[in-house]
This record gives C-alpha cells, sequence and structure tokens, in this order.
C-alpha cells in the first residue's frame, strides 16, 4: 500500500530548523518514520512544500520518492496529492513528527482495516498513556468509553478524497505513538525512550 508521509508544514514549534530534518540519536527524524514503511512493506512518498527546501534535498539525496505540494496544510496537501495522481486507491497517510511508529503497529492497522469493510481508518492512543509519558494531547474523543488521542496514523480511500468517508476508528496500545514531537523537551523524552529497553521495538 502507499503510504504518504506529510512533511511540508513549517514545524516551528520545534525552533531547531525543518522538523523532518531535526536529528535524534544521529539520525534524521523523517528516516525512523520511512523505514517503518518499508520494513512494513510499503511505498512510502513524502509530501513536502516549499517551506522545507532543505528535506526535499535530502530525498533527493537519498533516493527517497517525494511530491512537492502546495503547503497549505495538511489536509490541502493531502487533497492535492490525491488529486493530482489519481491515487484512487485506499493508501495510508502519516505525520512526520512521530518517529516511534513502528512496522509491527502499522501491520496491524492495516490487518484490522482490510477486515472492516470500512472506507477510512483512524488510529487513536489513550490519554492515559500519553500523560504517562509526560506528553500531552491537544484534541481528544470518546471512543468505546476510553478518552483517546489522535496519532496522526490514518489510511484513506483516495476515490472518496473530498467525500465523508465511513471510519474505522481503531484505539492502539502502542505507547510508542504517543510521541509526537513539538519541543525540545519532548524530543528529550522521545531519546530517553529509544535509549530505554524497549528500543527493541524498532
Amino acid at each position: 500500500m502507499l503510504a504518504l508521509i506529510m512533511a511540508g508544514g513549517r514545524g516551528t514549534r520545534l525552533g531547531m530548523g525543518e522538523k523532518p530534518l531535526v536529528r535524534i540519536l544521529d539520525r534524521p527524524m523523517i528516516d525512523y518514520i520511512l523505514q517503518a514503511f518499508e520494513s512494513a512493506g510499503h511505498e512510502p512518498i513524502i509530501a513536502l512544500s516549499d517551506n522545507v527546501p532543505m528535506t526535499k534535498n535530502w530525498c533527493r539525496v537519498n533516493g527517497v520518492e517525494y511530491y512537492c505540494a502546495g503547503g497549505l496544510g495538511y489536509v490541502e496537501d493531502l487533497i492535492e496529492f490525491t488529486r493530482e495522481t489519481n491515487e484512487r486507491s485506499a493508501f495510508l497517510t502519516c505525520a512526520s513528527d512521530i518517529p516511534g511508529i513502528t512496522s509491527r503497529t502499522i501491520n496491524e492497522i492495516c490487518m484490522k482495516y482490510s477486515q472492516s469493510g470500512k472506507d477510512s481508518c483512524s488510529v487513536w492512543i489513550p490519554e492515559d498513556l500519553v500523560r504517562e509519558i509526560s506528553f500531552s494531547c491537544g484534541y481528544r474523543e470518546n471512543i468505546e468509553g476510553v478518552k483517546a488521542c489522535p496519532t496522526g496514523l490514518n489510511i484513506v480511500k483516495g476515490s472518496m478524497i473530498e467525500e465523508e468517508q465511513d471510519e474505522l476508528k481503531v484505539i492502539s496500545d502502542d505507547i510508542s505513538l504517543g510521541y509526537n514531537i513539538n519541543t525540545p523537551d519532548e524530543l528529550s523524552l522521545f531519546e530517553k525512550f529509544l535509549k530505554s529497553d524497549r528500543k527493541g521495538i524498532f
């Protein structure tokens, strides 16, 4: 399945240059996400914009496929990509600031989606888990009685990109999805996570 990694935003809150290229234990953040999708057997494409010229150059140098969008916003760039490439099938979308994502979790979500018969899928993590790792939840929903936060991992159907889609909402207990990096403190917490015993999940 195609996997579109959304990396065209400015990412100013982190204050460390272009967010996809911020180093985490001597690797660019975007590289962790690419590796997860490649290891899961999917075909990653990075959605960029003029906001991230150095990331575009990094993709060229490393032979990573990319699409240059208008940089108007997450949803706008997603719709633009789908229209311009005429992508009709279901495909994965992923934020570029969740470097804890793993191939195992990606494959679990794809399996649940394929079995559901739904048009689209969104992945959530319990708010309690997010707070457990000292992160905050900017948006939450009550899903099956659980207060949950969106992770940034989704599946959408290209042929219905501008329509309301019948959505499967999956709650994941993979704590690594809770590491949504927006501040230097959050970056430091994730580096500690990687150095812990949990680093083997990658």
